[in-house]
């Protein structure tokens, strides 16, 4: 076994060293492991898994100053006014307004695409349309006229003789680990509203989109409103050592990851081993319930709304309760076909076991064409799953993609749900307003509604850019809701004042 060298750290590892982690866990360096392991190398353990992720010397000093930069731009924001953080929201917009500009990012985003899609990578979130432009535009103006919560007071309890009062702060350094999506960079940016500066890692697939928007239009809307460059930080590695890294530093105010739940779920437990409040989101996937009160149409509707394109909040998992079934299974595949013809697409369907008697026998010998990330395939228009995968995200490209299950009432899908989903999004298709009492009431889900899934987004509901969305999956939420907006990163100082 490998000993600490004089300062007290390890300089190689050998195959089969244990590592204790969680006070009584212990992780096993692997031969792979201890061949790649160099003296300044970091070894991380995901509590969650038990995992040990190598983090090389190079990607950890990479990260340590992309943070040490960050936290001296936050010492600069706070003497900058609110005026000059608007001019650089503003700034920003008016850069990507510009086609000159927009022409050169689409440019190296042309590039991410190719490069991602010889890969066999999905790019359904990675092409940088000009309705994502807009949407980016339209949330940096946004933000430039938001009202920013430091120094607000935002409440006042008089006592006699003095005043206590809650006022409002930046967080400090705010980490970002996203994959592949070009727009959150602007939206993410939404934190300097209240004065906290940035630190993102993106996803490799987009990592050439970024730095086009940094150097074309982030950092030039900095320089000219008077910021320091290094309010916002790219870490230019494709590394995800860089985003384990990244989670790991304590000099964090907050750290916010979206992704594969897998990779989210060990981004969280870094953080949260290091003391560092995080907010997560790595499994979506949206359920809907026609009860036995459901309007035929404003089912059908619902559905295909739904399924337009694969997000965190497209339908997932549908429920019908058995007295509708015969009625409303064909008006669900009806939808599906809808929102396939409307991608040039078939459409595949999941059928719990015990519901595949609603369904025509030829769906589960037909083939169809599916858009997998790496290419179209041939695959059976619907088969069967276990009871147990009704939580399982489908991550479609062009072709959507569902589970269904028949269910005896509503009460027993609000117990699948609560059992077995991650907790995020549930829409009850039902003209009994009790009965949408008591599924408001039973459903352990900070998202519920009584239409179409694809609301939960922050600019489609809240009208700001959203940096993330979070569900129950771990718990419910402390102190906000589910929907993590930029002017929403803030936290509260308390001051006593005296009254003469």
């Amino acid at each position: 076994m490998a000993a600490p060298d004089s300062t007290g750290t390890l300089d190689q590892l050998t195959p089969g060293m244990p590592i204790v982690y969680a006070g009584t866990k212990v992780a096993r360096v692997s031969e792979e492991l201890a061949a790649r392991f160099r003296a300044g190398d970091a070894v991380l353990v995901a509590a969650s898994t038990g995992a040990l992720l190598h983090v090389p010397k190079a990607v950890r000093e990479l990260v340590a100053d992309a943070v040490q930069r960050a936290e001296s731009a936050f010492g600069v924001l706070n003497r900058t006014s609110d005026a000059a953080i608007s001019r650089f929201f503003a700034g920003f917009a008016a850069r990507l307004s510009n086609d000159g500009v927009w022409g050169e990012v689409a440019e190296a985003n042309r590039r991410d695409v190719e490069s991602a899609t010889a890969r066999g990578r999905s790019t359904t979130r990675l092409i940088a349309t000009e309705r994502m432009r807009q949407g980016m535009i339209e949330g940096l103006a946004g933000f430039a006229s938001a009202p920013s919560r430091r120094g607000e007071v935002l409440d006042r309890i008089a006592h006699e003789g003095f005043d206590v009062e809650l006022i409002g702060a930046a967080v400090g350094i705010v980490g970002f680990v996203f994959e592949g999506r070009p727009n959150v960079l602007a939206d993410a940016t939404g934190v300097l509203r209240s004065g906290n500066s940035v630190v993102f890692r993106i996803g490799g697939d987009a990592l050439g989109t970024a730095q086009a928007l940094m150097q074309l239009a982030l950092v030039p809307a900095l320089r000219e409103a008077d910021l320091p460059e290094s309010a916002v930080v790219l870490v230019e590695s494709a590394e995800h050592a860089a985003g384990w890294a990244l989670f790991s530093d304590a000099r964090l105010g907050l750290a916010v990851a979206r992704g594969s739940g897998p990779a989210v779920a060990t981004l969280g437990s870094l953080a949260q081993q290091a003391g560092v409040p995080v907010s997560l989101h790595g499994t979506g996937g949206a359920w809907m319930v026609a009860s036995k009160a459901a309007r035929a149409d404003r089912f059908a509707e619902a559905v295909f709304r739904s399924l337009d394109r694969k997000a965190c909040n497209t339908l997932n998992v549908c429920c019908i309760e058995r007295s509708r079934a015969a009625e409303l299974v064909p008006v669900l595949l009806d939808a599906c076909k809808r929102a396939g013809d409307r991608l040039q697409q078939a459409y595949r369907l999941h059928v719990a076991q015990g519901s595949e008697s609603y369904l025509p026998g030829e769906l589960f010998s037909r083939s169809v064409s599916v858009r997998r990330a790496e290419g179209d395939v041939i695959e059976p228009q619907a088969d069967l799953i276990a009871l147990s995968e009704l939580g399982r995200e489908w991550e479609w490209e062009q072709t959507p993609e569902i589970t269904l299950v028949v269910v005896e009432d509503t009460a027993q899908a609000v117990a699948a749900f609560n059992a077995t989903s991650p907790r995020f999004i549930a829409s009850l298709i039902s003209e009994d307003p009790e009965e949408h009492a008591r599924f408001f009431a039973g459903t352990e889900a900070p998202f519920v509604g009584d239409s179409l899934t694809r609301w939960v987004d922050g600019q489609y509901a809240l009208s700001k850019p959203e940096l993330g969305l979070t569900n129950w999956q771990f718990g419910r939420l402390f102190g906000r809701g589910g929907i993590l907006t930029g002017d929403t990163v803030y936290t509260i100082r308390t001051r006593y004042v005296s009254r003469s």
